[in-house]
């Protein structure tokens, strides 16, 4: 170890396994690297003055290291969201071309910080999470939500959460809690942070009345859901199969039981996603695999 702190390469990997005296701490607390200061922020070990000259700095990254500790006084902890929250700026400014590296990597990290204040996972929140289910902070309320073994009037809180990523984390943690109306609610309501094909819905059985309901839903999304009925009514079917979502149709296009018909008007469909859905289907009939083998001269 006292071969790797002396070396910039390999400083910031070692911070977290040495052991910090308050010599140590200030030291590297002026590294010139703010991932080291990062490190130095999360250390376990780090002297509260030492904490409190962090949380003074720069480096949002930093900050955000002495926010997540469990040991930083609620006014910094308040202080440093505040004003990482309000140091925000859209994504387009770190396009400004007058901008030179040092500041164009400041804005690029003052954006990251802010992204992270939500998406923090804090294992000593999630150890006792009563006194943070109704924090200001979304990462602490995320972080409650993962414990399974919330009270009921607490998980009920969470699932009602003004904050999308709150309420899908306690779903995922205490789906025996959640009934259909509250499931579906979800996943009507689901914000994701970053593109994903999974859902909320993924987490739950829906009854049958459910998804035959959600077949004429306004929202595409919400029509997606239909299919996962093992027993669709022909009828509902064939509309999702003319629907005009794609999404809808490539939905259906994999569904089991389709007709003949329906599944041969979708491998013509104008959409290359649908079409080939349709034509990796399980269930394909063996006439219509012969024909698509013979259009491709197989």
């Amino acid at each position: 170890m006292a071969g790797l702190l002396p070396d910039p390469v390999s400083r910031a990997g070692a911070v977290r396994h040495a052991v910090l005296t308050p010599e140590l701490a200030a030291q590297l607390a002026g590294d010139p690297d703010h991932q080291v200061r990062r490190q130095v922020a999360e250390h376990p070990q780090l002297p509260p003055p030492v904490r409190d000259l962090l949380a003074e700095g720069s480096s949002a990254n930093v900050r955000v290291g002495v926010f997540s500790r469990p040991d930083t006084p609620e006014p910094i902890r308040h202080q440093i969201y505040t004003e990482i929250q309000q140091g925000d700026r859209p994504l387009t400014d770190l396009l400004n071309d007058e901008l030179d590296d040092t500041a164009l990597l400041r804005q690029f990290e003052d954006h990251m910080a802010v992204a992270e204040l939500s998406y923090l996972r804090l294992d000593w929140v999630t150890a006792d999470p009563l006194p943070y289910v109704s924090s200001p902070y979304i990462c602490f309320r995320r972080s409650a939500a993962r414990n399974r073994t919330l009270p009921a009037d607490a998980v009920l809180r969470l699932l009602n959460d003004d904050d999308s990523g709150v309420r899908t984390t306690m779903a995922a943690h205490a789906p025996h809690l959640v009934d259909p109306t509250m499931a579906e609610r979800i996943d009507r309501e689901f914000r994701p942070d970053k593109e994903t094909r999974w859902r909320p819905a993924d987490l739950f059985t829906f009854p049958p009345q459910i998804l035959r309901r959600l077949a004429t839903d306004p929202d595409p999304r919400m029509r997606c859901l239909a299919p996962r009925d093992p027993d669709l009514p022909v009828e509902m079917a064939e509309s999702l199969s003319i629907d005009p979502d794609s999404a809808v149709r490539r939905t259906i296009a994999g569904y089991p039981h389709l007709p003949v018909h329906v599944r041969r008007a979708l491998l013509a469909d104008p959409n290359e996603w649908v079409a080939q859905t349709a034509a990796a289907a399980a269930t394909l009939p063996v006439a219509e695999m012969d024909r698509l083998l013979a259009l491709a001269g197989v």
